[in-house]
């Protein structure tokens, strides 16, 4: 899924930015595994602590406060806000709980992913169980499924 992903993406000239909380990396790593990735992908900002979302990704601070780090509005403020910062089309977000503890109220295994392309805005919601590994690698390809969707 992955290759042709990157290829309809640089077919349709399109880049992409990735903002990523509980999957620390790997999403924006699974996207450049691909030859020719550097075509589409601007970059990717691993925002973990809260602080950064704010100060990195203009989440701002008084949803943070409101709703914690974890919540389909600031999934939607990563997205778009690693868009406008890294200069892409798009911006896709994940933030979430991948455990072993709960995090601001939300219980393991709730996760948002988020994608932001033009005046498209979409987010969704995840519940996902398994390991700590499990639920990132779940959230990996739940977001790389709403890209390809968004460019389709």
């Amino acid at each position: 899924m992955t290759v042709e992903l990157i290829e309809r993406l640089t077919h349709r000239g399109l880049t992409v930015a990735i903002a990523e909380s509980l999957t620390g990396g790997l999403l924006c790593a699974a996207l450049t595994e691909v030859p020719g990735a550097s075509a589409v992908i601007r970059g990717g900002v691993v925002a973990y602590a809260t602080d950064l979302k704010a100060s990195m990704l203009d989440v701002p601070h008084e949803l943070l406060d409101a709703v914690g780090a974890v919540d389909a509005d600031v999934a939607l403020e990563m997205a778009a806000g690693v868009a406008s910062k890294l200069g892409a089309d798009i911006g896709i977000s994940t933030t979430g709980v991948a455990g072993p503890e709960p995090q601001d109220g939300k219980a393991v295994g709730t996760v948002f992913i988020a994608c932001v392309w033009g005046e498209k805005r979409v987010v969704e919601e995840l519940s996902l169980s398994g390991t700590r590994n499990e639920i990132r690698s779940l959230t990996v390809h739940a977001a790389l499924r709403m890209l390809a969707s968004a460019v389709s």
